[in-house]
């Protein structure tokens, strides 16, 4: 009977130790992954000739996942992110089924998180690199920017904008656009906008985004912006 103890004794223990080993495993896998939730946000600055809006919407283990709006375009990105020397190391990666899109490296130092800075590679070795410092900022849509804010506030009345000149008809209808945060396509006026402290691009679409009283009031604008096109200075003058 003694040796038939000690024959089993060992079985015991190894059954006992590969419970607690696939104990620890399962609570392993089922531990969520660590937030880094001090580089979550959006990042606002200078990106060649255009303004880049770099927002990173999850950072969770060490993958990271974000999108970028520059230049009329809205990509999103995915990558890897790791703690080295005092900082987030970032590497992320657009799609790449769009011309413009490419690779960022970027890091966030742990001591500033609101302070980002990298460069940009695109996958089209004929377009250009990009180094690029950005500071956190978020977007917030707000009815008192801009040169024409009633424009967002309250329904216009035509002899409000009846007089005026076809060029800032098209200034106040795109100001709308803008404080909703519309990267605008068209490079000219983009570049205008740009200008602008306020300014924040954010998005290429906003058309869910507008109130009904700015969409009132883009229709009232544009049809007068077509009678001073049609007319110029004959027109309400």
């Amino acid at each position: 009977m003694k040796k038939l103890f000690l024959l089993l004794l060992p079985v015991f223990f190894s059954c006992s130790n590969d419970k607690k080993a696939t104990a620890v495993a399962e609570e392993i896998k089922e531990a969520p992954l660590k937030i880094i939730d001090k580089v979550l946000g959006s990042f606002v600055g200078d990106f060649g000739d255009n303004k880049i809006t770099l927002l990173i919407t999850r950072a969770q283990g060490d993958t990271l996942e974000g999108r970028s709006v520059v230049g009329g375009n809205d990509r999103p990105f995915t990558g890897t992110i790791i703690e080295k020397d005092g900082a987030w190391k970032i590497n992320a990666k657009e799609p790449g089924d769009d011309p413009n899109d490419g690779t960022f490296d970027f890091s966030i130092q742990t001591t500033d998180p609101n302070t980002v800075s990298g460069s940009w590679k695109p996958y089209d070795a004929k377009k250009t690199a990009k180094n690029y410092t950005l500071q956190r900022k978020q977007f917030v849509y707000k009815t008192d920017t801009g040169d024409y804010p009633q424009a967002s506030q309250r329904e216009l009345k035509p002899k409000e904008v009846e007089n005026m000149m076809k060029e800032d008809l098209e200034w106040m209808r795109n100001e709308i656009f803008a404080r909703h945060g519309y990267c605008f396509r068209k490079k000219t006026m983009r570049d205008m906008f740009e200008e602008l402290d306020w300014y924040i691009p954010d998005n290429v679409d906003v058309r869910n985004k507008l109130t009904d009283i700015e969409k009132k009031n883009l229709a009232l604008i544009k049809r007068y912006e077509k009678y001073a096109e049609e007319y110029g200075d004959e027109y309400g003058r």
